[in-house]
């Protein structure tokens, strides 16, 4: 009998990739194009700030809030809902882009970890090198304790969480879910300058806010986004951001914006040329943050050499379809 003719294996034979739909205005080959997606994402904002607005406006029943200092209680509500604005939206992008919160740039795996204690060593010892510097040109010095005995672990804690949602809130507000979209239509570098500018721009509202230390919120910004692009999340970034304002406001004391922080553990004063000091802004207006935040910048370039930051730019079920 002749041997039997070898049928072909169904399996073996990839069908053709299914064509993709045509380019429109709204939606390009992979999606949503990046400006309808931001769109969307700051109208879902709008909506969750207008509600929490409602909330704020029902409990204060008129009274009108003005702040002289930053409290650990006022800071972290503040700055909880600004993350709540920001992350509440990227929610529900994620599930219209068939996408995890965690490719926006705060991994839930990575929550707390290693690169977020090490950027706050670092943040903190970036502001401990930044008044050093001050300090050796007679310009800072510390005058003693601001609170004793067991009103220090209180007080250590109470803005040790307060500055963690500060780095949340800050950091997925202007290199979260925007550093995300915009790097998937402009590139990263060019996202990263322009949310940078405008995280410049949010801070210009500070009381007690100058030029100077306008230009050294976006040198940290552009810092930051450096932190994203190299260990490919945000976690990095929001230590250091933690530790730096930790360090700053709480264990220094020193003038924030022209604010001046409550239950501090150490009292300083300034004296010499605004240059030096930072004047009524603080240190983050000195000569030497720029100085300082150039040798982080290249010290971190040293250390992490690989850029790990990507952005999907097909969604799940698209690469299914090309790759089966």
């Amino acid at each position: 009998m002749p041997d039997p003719i070898p049928s072909l294996q169904p399996e073996s034979i990839s069908p053709p990739p299914l064509p993709q739909p045509p380019g429109t205005i709204f939606r390009g080959p992979d999606g949503i194009r990046a400006g309808w997606r931001i769109a969307i994402y700051l109208a879902f904002a709008v909506v969750v700030a207008f509600v929490l607005l409602l909330i704020a406006a029902l409990f204060a029943r008129g009274r009108i809030l003005q702040v002289a200092q930053i409290t650990p209680l006022g800071t972290g509500l503040g700055e909880a809902a600004i993350f709540l604005v920001a992350a509440a939206p990227a929610l529900i992008m994620a599930r219209i882009e068939h996408r995890k919160f965690g490719d926006y740039g705060l991994p839930a795996q990575s929550i707390l970890g290693r690169n977020f204690w090490i950027g706050v060593i670092v943040g903190f010892l970036s502001i401990s090198a930044c008044l050093l510097g001050i300090f050796a040109f007679g310009g800072f010095r510390l005058t003693g304790l601001g609170i004793h005995g067991s009103a220090i672990p209180a007080a250590t804690a109470a803005w040790a969480i307060a500055f963690l949602m500060v780095g949340l809130a800050e950091e997925f507000s202007f290199r979260g879910y925007l550093q995300f979209t915009l790097t998937s239509g402009l590139g990263f570098w060019p996202s990263a300058l322009l949310l940078s500018a405008l995280f410049g721009l949010a801070h210009a509202r500070n009381p007690g806010e100058s030029e100077t230390g306008l230009v050294s919120v976006v040198l940290f910004g552009l810092l930051f986004c450096l932190f994203l692009r190299r260990t490919g999340n945000l976690w990095w970034a929001v230590g250091f951001h933690a530790g730096w304002d930790w360090g700053q406001t709480f264990f220094y004391g020193v003038p924030d914006s022209g604010m001046a922080a409550y239950r501090n553990l150490f009292n300083c004063s300034f004296s010499g040329p605004r240059w030096l000091t930072g004047g009524t802004v603080g240190p983050e207006a000195s000569i030497f943050t720029p100085i300082v935040l150039g040798l982080a910048a290249i010290i971190f370039s040293r250390v992490y050499r690989e850029n790990k930051y990507q952005t999907i730019s097909k969604l799940p079920e698209q690469s299914a379809q090309a790759n089966p």
